[in-house]
């Protein structure tokens, strides 16, 4: 991995990412973890995206060894190995030292907006089944899509939290 150094990003914050297009399933992940994550998926070239998180303080994820060879790359890109996603996880989270269950679930997965309590109007769409009392439902500001505690939720949470676990063992 490229060496990241952070005192040319605000500390006491969260990192914030950049993930190229290989990194989906990273990106999704991440942002499940609610953390400020974008994914590359327009086909700007490397050095757009570069320059963009400079711009914005974010690290840029990749597994293109050749990023490398911008001299921008310096301290904000880091290489990740061509490993699986669970592997990938703990890596990131012992580099950035993330606390992958603190935040769980504040952003929306499609487009990174941060989520709000669904009113009203964004609990009619949503199956009956899930409107059980006491349900917390939260809804995107951008897209509009509503989220709730199901199966789906429960084993996102099950992986984030065992990311945890495996990170904090030495």
């Amino acid at each position: 991995m490229v060496p990241v150094v952070p005192e040319i990003f605000a500390s006491g914050f969260p990192p914030r990412f950049l993930c190229d297009e290989m990194l989906g399933h990273v990106c999704r992940y991440l942002r499940a973890a609610g953390y400020d994550t974008l994914f590359a998926n327009s086909g700007c070239r490397d050095r757009e995206l570069l320059l963009q998180c400079q711009v914005e303080g974010r690290y840029f994820l990749t597994q293109d060894r050749l990023i490398s060879e911008h001299s921008a790359a310096r301290g904000i890109a880091l290489i990740l190995p061509q490993e699986n996603l669970d592997r990938l996880a703990i890596l990131l989270g012992e580099h950035f030292h993330l606390d992958w269950v603190a935040r769980a679930f504040t952003r929306c997965l499609e487009d990174n907006a941060l989520l709000h309590p669904a009113d009203a109007e964004a609990r009619k769409g949503v199956p009956q089944d899930v409107l059980k009392p006491g349900a917390s439902l939260t809804c995107c500001p951008v897209c509009g899509k509503v989220y709730w505690q199901g199966s789906h939720c429960r084993r996102i949470y099950a992986r984030l939290s065992r990311w945890q676990a495996e990170q904090a063992d030495p």
